[in-house]
């Protein structure tokens, strides 16, 4: 049980919601923040509980930024922890929010969960987060649920949209730069980690990729394969 898990399983608290499995992939992405100055931003603060939980788990140096549409969040607030209040689904407020925070280093979805607020979301604020940041967005099985816009490969979904992602960090090795091209999505992300739920996105500078070869090469005989008319006599 990680430091998470144990302060979840032991809260006396505010509420917290969380499914179980999450606590693995928060403390497998989260870990090397802690004791450092990380600006968390968590989008979806409900009770409160998880803002006091991270502020627990990242220390007395950390930043913690909730935003909620409901104002009533704001008694929340509380030292490290800042309350913003507004519509994540509203693009204009999402880009306000760039100019609230002095930086973002982790940026948690934990929203509304509709498709538009998840992709306007990531759209508006992923470039902001810190070249060395973390993206997580939870409860992705609202891909899969139709009250909130999902449905099984139903193309505006967040699942259906970020698979594009797959290509977009392969897109050095693309031979149709008219269609696939080099992007900055490819410049600064260094991998994606799908889960039951959650997708997060580890940025890093990122450089074209190229190839070494390190040792003694062997001397090996030039190879001829066989034509396939001689295969198939000596097959028959």
């Amino acid at each position: 049980m990680n430091a998470l898990e144990k302060y979840f399983t032991e809260n006396t608290g505010r509420l917290i919601h969380k499914w179980k499995h999450y606590f693995e992939i928060y403390d497998r992405h989260f870990s090397r923040f802690r004791g450092t100055d990380v600006h968390v931003m968590e989008f979806g603060v409900f009770q409160g509980g998880s803002l006091q939980m991270w502020k627990h788990y990242f220390g007395p140096n950390c930043k913690i930024f909730g935003v909620d549409i409901n104002p009533h969040s704001k008694q929340f607030e509380e030292d490290q922890i800042k309350v913003i209040i507004g519509d994540q689904e509203d693009r204009e407020f999402l880009k306000s929010l760039a100019e609230k925070t002095p930086r973002i280093d982790i940026l948690i979805d934990d929203g509304g969960h509709r498709m538009t607020q998840q992709i306007n979301t990531f759209e508006e604020l992923f470039h902001r987060i810190d070249e060395n940041g973390v993206y997580l967005c939870e409860d992705l099985h609202t891909s899969y649920w139709r009250k909130y816009g999902g449905g099984y490969k139903k193309r505006d979904t967040f699942i259906e949209y970020s698979k594009n992602f797959i290509d977009y960090i392969n897109a050095w090795h693309s031979t149709q730069q008219d269609r696939l091209s080099v992007s900055e999505f490819t410049k600064t992300v260094h991998s994606l980690h799908y889960y039951d739920s959650i997708l997060a996105i580890e940025k890093r500078p990122i450089e074209k990729p190229y190839t070494l070869m390190t040792g003694i090469p062997a001397t090996i005989p030039e190879y001829h394969p066989p034509k396939k008319s001689l295969l198939k006599r000596l097959k028959g």
